[in-house]
């Protein structure tokens, strides 16, 4: 026989920490948008900087778009989890209730 178990204070628990690594994100990014290649010193130097910022600034946008595609779905999950118990607890009662 199979056993399945969700713990949906998990998934929430996974929500709040998917929020929490879309703000880490969202503050180095800003972190980085300070930093101006023509500060750091030869005209090589700053040119790799100004590329490295551009597949940073992409990259990590990009990695926001997927987290939060996750976490929509846990949050799916997590509700439709919800609802489930909630409708196999209510025919219980019913049956309880019918028999009892």
């Amino acid at each position: 026989m199979t056993s399945l178990q969700v713990d949906i204070d998990q998934l929430t628990r996974l929500t709040r920490a998917l929020d929490s690594s879309l703000v880490s994100l969202r503050e180095a990014r800003r972190a980085l948008d300070h930093v101006r290649p023509d500060q750091l010193g030869t005209a090589d130097l700053d040119a790799a900087c100004d590329r490295f910022q551009e597949r940073w600034a992409h990259g990590t946008r990009e990695l926001a778009k997927r987290v939060k595609g996750v976490r929509e779905g846990v949050d799916r999950s997590a509700a439709e989890y919800g609802e489930l118990e909630a409708a196999i607890r209510a025919a219980f009662l019913r049956a309880a209730a019918a028999h009892g």
